[in-house]
């Protein structure tokens, strides 16, 4: 029988949570969230992805999906309609750029259906199977507008990551909160801005509470949900950095070994259900 009986919601994020190390979802995790949707859970997927890429990843799930994109920036409901929007102004993300940025950062705008980046990368690009949400190369010294819905810095070095954060901050802290959702990826989004509000909102329309919801993650842009939710667990593979921050959070398995699907299926659905 079912073990987490006051759990009425399902809450997850996607890379490195949802999406195994091939950033693709599982058979088996399908099967796990086609029968939670058969049992009347509600499903919300939590991204820091633009709303364009997760949603062609959702779809994949083929049942009714909330879509909590770019940390926040946008809810969509499960048939798509936009329920939630906030962009940057254009002057608070040209302030936050207004710095020395070392040429092996990449930076990224996320538009509404472009991501502006002053560099092409094979990396962030691998994270698409399709380019559903397209790269356009673009000089920051020449654009005009500036007006996203988040910005994104990615490198190797995290240290030069921390720099950037670093300086960001010294000329937007009033305006902007940030998350490393890896290492090698820096996230700044309006203070207002974040998973858990969002996820609040969606709860909030349906009628349930946070009490009510169970989470998993594995990034620092995923703290606040796990924090916020009845119940967090972090993924195996998180960093440890993360894994200290919450201490009192349960550590499942990872990604590659199906960890979200495998908790749902052993504390949440039926037992019989529980094999793979």
């Amino acid at each position: 029988m079912t073990k987490l009986k006051n759990i009425k919601v399902v809450v997850s994020d996607l890379d490195g949570t949802l999406l195994n190390p091939q950033h693709r979802i599982s058979e088996y995790t399908k099967s796990i969230f086609q029968e939670l949707h058969n049992q009347g859970y509600l499903i919300v997927v939590a991204t820091g992805r633009h709303h364009l890429d997760a949603m062609a990843i959702i779809e994949t799930l083929a049942v009714p999906v909330y879509l909590v994109s770019s940390n926040g920036g946008r809810i969509h409901s499960p048939n798509k309609e936009e329920l939630f929007a906030f962009n940057l102004d254009s002057d608070v993300v040209k302030a936050a750029l207004n710095i020395e940025i070392d040429p092996d950062v990449t930076v990224v705008l996320f538009k509404e259906n472009v991501w502006q980046t002053n560099k092409w990368n094979e990396r962030l690009n691998s994270f698409q199977a399709e380019l559903k949400y397209r790269p356009e190369l673009v000089d920051y010294k020449t654009i005009e507008d500036f007006k996203a819905i988040k910005i994104f810095f990615s490198c190797d070095n995290h240290e030069k990551l921390v720099k950037v954060r670093d300086a960001v901050l010294a000329n937007s802290s009033e305006h902007l909160h940030h998350a490393f959702s890896l290492p090698t990826c820096l996230e700044f989004m309006d203070k207002s801005v974040d998973k858990a509000v969002a996820i609040a909102k969606v709860l909030e329309k349906e009628g349930f509470t946070l009490d009510e919801a169970i989470s998993f993650g594995d990034g620092f842009n995923d703290l606040q949900m796990l924090s916020a939710t009845g119940k967090g667990l972090i993924m195996g593979n998180a960093p440890s950095i993360l894994k200290d921050a919450l201490p009192d959070l349960e550590v499942i398995k990872t990604n590659a070994e199906d960890g979200v699907a495998k908790y749902i299926a052993s504390k949440i659905l039926d037992k019989e259900f529980a094999t793979s």
